[in-house]
Order: structure tokens, then sequence, then C-alpha cells
């Protein structure tokens, strides 16, 4: 009832353990906290909050315009749904060190197990977008120190995104990489690789957990879990996945209602109103008051 009972440490300590073993861990992108529901109970190891279905969210581009409240709000909205761990994009940090190490502070407050904090330049842009700038090696690196010193809970994990590969290279991302290793990230999110020798070429250069952004549409190939599984990735993400599935599916079904007047055509495709009270776990809420869900759904 109400909001999960693992409490936030717990959850960090533990995705600490999983990542330890070196397996690879599956953390679709959840866009609203009943949607983090939905993940936990499909067996998945974690779940993502993505800063462009934030922006999407709220009907703006992911060119920076949502600020640290927003995020922190929405983040502490969804990670409190779920027993699983949760990691949050944190853009660029949402300002200079000291407003990075303001971010990190209350995202741990917002109870996520982690965040990633990125090396472009404000404004910034979604990752797998043509045209983007990152800062110099310097100023990346304060963003992670900075990040690692205002952390208060030591399982809270800071990752550092790198999105130079994109402007210089595989080699300079590689070297940038293992600079925000040695300035403390405890993990490294390579955006936008073009290929699996690229993922293999980053688990080669550093000694820390990697992740993979499988986002649709993107520069990389959509790798299957076994792919990266054996090249070594520690963490996979499908950030806008579940967006993209419920607003293709929103449209097609305001199309039909356009054209015929009612929505029955495409009512055996809606989940059911017994699988929502499902998720939303009335029975549960009618342990605590037997008048709330004293009623049957027929299914």
């Amino acid at each position: 009832m109400l909001y999960a009972t693992t409490t936030a440490a717990a959850k960090r300590a533990a995705f600490r353990e999983r990542l330890a073993t070196g397996e690879l861990l599956s953390l679709p992108g959840a866009f609203n906290p009943l949607s983090a529901r939905l993940i936990q109970d499909k067996g998945f190891d974690g779940v993502y909050i993505s800063g462009a279905v934030i922006s999407a969210d709220l009907g703006l581009p992911d060119i920076g315009l949502t600020t640290l409240t927003e995020v922190a709000t929405r983040a502490s909205q969804i990670a409190r749904m779920t027993d699983l761990p949760a990691i949050v994009d944190a853009d660029t940090g949402f300002g200079e060190p000291m407003n990075v190490a303001r971010t990190v502070q209350e995202l741990e407050d917002a109870g996520v197990a982690g965040l990633h904090i990125e090396d472009q330049i404000n404004p910034k842009r979604c990752g797998h977008l043509d045209g983007k700038a990152v800062v110099d090696e310097a100023t990346a690196i304060k963003r992670i120190r900075a990040a690692v010193s205002g952390r208060r809970d030591p399982n809270l994990l800071i990752m550092a995104r790198t999105d130079i590969r994109a402007i210089d290279g595989l080699a300079a991302a590689t070297d940038r990489a293992k600079a925000l290793v040695d300035a403390g990230a405890d993990a490294i999110f390579p955006e936008a690789m073009a290929d699996l020798a690229e993922f293999e070429a980053m688990r080669a250069a550093v000694d820390v957990p990697i992740l993979a952004n499988m986002t649709e549409f993107g520069k990389s190939e959509l790798f299957t879990t076994r792919q990266l599984a054996d090249i070594g990735v520690n963490i996979v993400i499908y950030p806008v996945s579940l967006l993209r599935i419920a607003m293709g599916a929103a449209e097609r079904g305001l199309d039909v209602l356009r054209s015929e007047g009612t929505l029955e055509p495409v009512v055996a495709e809606m989940q059911h109103r017994a699988r929502l009270y499902e998720l939303l776990d009335y029975e549960g809420y009618n342990a605590f008051d037997s008048s709330v869900f004293n009623f049957t759904v027929a299914r």
C-alpha cells in the first residue's frame, strides 16, 4: 500500500551488490510512477528516469530546459513507488560545481540509487542528436569531483556520462572515461557508441561498470542483452521506450476515435481495469480500510 517498503539506503546497497557481480542489469525507463511499478512487476533489475522523458512529459524538448526541482520531484515520485533501484539523468548537474554538489544531495534525498552527470555544454541536447558540444576535460573532471564531494551515502552511484565520442572519436572517449574514473566516477556512461566493438573498447579502457543506452532511433544499434552481456556491459537502459510505446498507442487510439467515433475497435488493446487495479494494489488498500475496495471488477 502507498509506497515501497524498501528504504532508499537499502536499495542503494542492494544495487551496489548486484553491480559487483558483473552481470548485466536491465533498467527500462519509467515515464511515470505507475510504469515504475509495472517494471518491477515484470521482473526487471531497476528503473531508469530519463531527462528526455521528464522534458517530454512537460511538453518540452530535451535541451536543458528542466530545472533541478522538476527533476528531483519526478525522481522522488518514481523512486518511492518501487522496491527497485532507480537511476536518474542529472544532465550537466544544473550549474557550476557547487550546483552539481547540491544536485547530488537533492537527488539523494529523492531516494534514487544512482545518477549520471554528463560533459556536454549548456544548453545540452539529446545524446543521439548531431551538433553536440562538450566541455573541456578539466571542467568535466570538476563536475564529477563536485558530485562525489556532495554525496553523503557512499552507496549512491555517481556515474559519469561522456558525449565526446560523436565529436572527437572513440579514442577521445576512452581517454575521457579514464580521466573521469580517476576523478571518482563509480561507473561510465559512454553515449552514442557506434557498434559493439566500441563498447568493447570502452570496457577494456576502464575497470568500473559501464552502461549501454539502447534508445530507439539513435546512433547505436539495438543490441540484445546477450550481446551486451557477452562483452561485459553492466547496465543497459531503455530510456524512452515505454513512453514511445504508450504515445504510439495513444495516437493510434485517437485516430480510431476521430475516424470512427468510438474506441470499441481498440478496447481489446487497452490495459484492463482489473489489471490496472492490480498494479495499484486496491486489495492492499482494502486491507487497511474495507470501505475502499468493496466491489467486484469484471475481467
